[in-house]
């Protein structure tokens, strides 16, 4: 297997870098350092969403019938590492990466129509429904109902940490349309407007103290039947081909090492106990990178995904939490403080103590925590790797 570039990807990996360098600006690169959760805020992810679309380069990851430019897989991964290694915002993903590409394979010629130019253009900004209370992990166990109702179906229940779910004007969630049947096949998959009667969306503050999280209520809300995507009782389907993008959709090891060497570049050469660590969480990163860039060439050759695309979240998220845990060691008493002002790149934000690496850090830190339970817990993950790829 041959790892080193060819002369056409080189010449692309150029490209990219060019366009970056006269493209983002220090208030973009800026903005992407300095926040704590894992999307960008709206005032500069709506920046850097319309200037990719302008280049035509938004929605890399979608094929060319679907309006993608037609990368093949190693060059998302040279885009994706040259955007780490530039500093770009990261994207909300909710609708470019997960109803996306629902929409572009399950949705009919109508629904694409309508909903997918709007959703490139910012028009339309997503929130995922799938979670509820009790119902996390185990998503075949949600409870909330659609009735249908002649051309509407009426829906009432309880969706929870609905990311970005105070910026969104649109829902995708899971229901429950026929709860006398095996659990999975009672569902089905809705497209709700959040400004329609009955939705109620109430902030939930991360011990951050970062408003990133959200409970949304549906208090019998009319859902048009024409924004069912699939076959009434299809989004289990629908559902697990989503959450194989939310799960292996990109690689994490290019943001993973660019932050590494962002966190050296603040704070200087690491000596001690901090070198160690520092070292090893590198070489765990190279690792993960040679383990996705082994995937990826599977990929292109045609092959399925292997068992290791099943692996790569676990460990990143391993990896992520032993990098903010490493940043707040670093910067010692200086990275636990914790303004409450947001974002940190704002102007209400108090002077930091040392620098405004530093502020962050313990939002940083404390935020990292989700990732071992978003996008499958590690407990889930491993199970799936023991049945998968072990057969036990």
């Amino acid at each position: 297997m041959d790892l080193a570039l060819d002369a056409a990807q080189r010449a692309f990996r150029d490209e990219v870098r060019a366009f970056l360098d006269q493209s983002l600006s220090p208030e973009l690169r800026r903005g992407a350092a300095l926040t704590s959760g894992v999307f960008a805020d709206p005032d500069i992810a709506r920046q850097w969403q319309a200037i990719l679309e302008t280049q035509g380069w938004l929605v890399y990851h979608w094929p060319v019938a679907a309006g993608g430019p037609g990368w093949t897989p190693i060059q998302r991964w040279i885009f994706e590492k040259e955007c780490a290694e530039a500093g770009a915002p990261i994207l909300p993903g909710m609708g470019l990466k997960l109803v996306g590409p629902v929409l572009y394979s399950f949705g009919n010629d109508a629904q694409k129509a309508h909903y997918l130019p709007r959703l490139r253009s910012g028009e339309h900004i997503w929130a995922q429904g799938f979670s509820e209370p009790g119902s996390g992990s185990d998503l075949a166990s949600l409870r909330t109902r659609a009735v249908r109702e002649g051309d509407h179906y009426i829906v009432s229940g309880h969706k929870i940490w609905t990311t970005q779910a105070q910026f969104a004007n649109r829902l995708f969630a899971l229901v429950r349309t026929d709860p006398d049947v095996k659990p999975q096949q009672g569902i089905s998959f809705l497209l709700i407007d959040m400004a329609a009667p009955g939705v109620t969306v109430k902030p939930i503050l991360s011990a951050s103290g970062d408003h990133e999280l959200n409970e949304v209520f549906l208090d019998e809300v009319r859902v048009p039947v024409s924004d069912r995507i699939g076959e009434e009782g299809q989004g289990w389907s629908i559902a697990k081909f989503l959450l194989e993008n939310e799960r292996g959709g990109s690689c994490f090891a290019p943001q993973l090492l660019a932050d590494l060497k962002r966190l050296r570049s603040a704070y200087g050469p690491l000596r001690g106990e901090l070198a160690d660590r520092g070292t090893r969480l590198q070489l765990e990163a190279e690792a993960l990178e040679m383990t996705e860039l082994r995937t990826l060439i599977e990929i292109e050759a045609g092959a399925a995904p292997g068992f290791r695309s099943l692996i790569t979240k676990l460990i990143a998220s391993e990896i992520r939490q032993g990098i903010e845990a490493l940043s707040v060691d670093v910067f010692g008493l200086a990275g636990l403080q914790l303004p409450e002002q947001r974002p940190f790149y704002g102007a209400d934000v108090p002077s930091p103590v040392g620098s405004a690496e530093a502020q962050a850090a313990a939002a940083r830190y404390l935020n990292a925590r989700a990732w071992s339970i978003f996008g499958g817990t590690s407990e889930i993950q491993l199970t799936i790797i023991a049945k998968a790829a072990l057969g036990l």
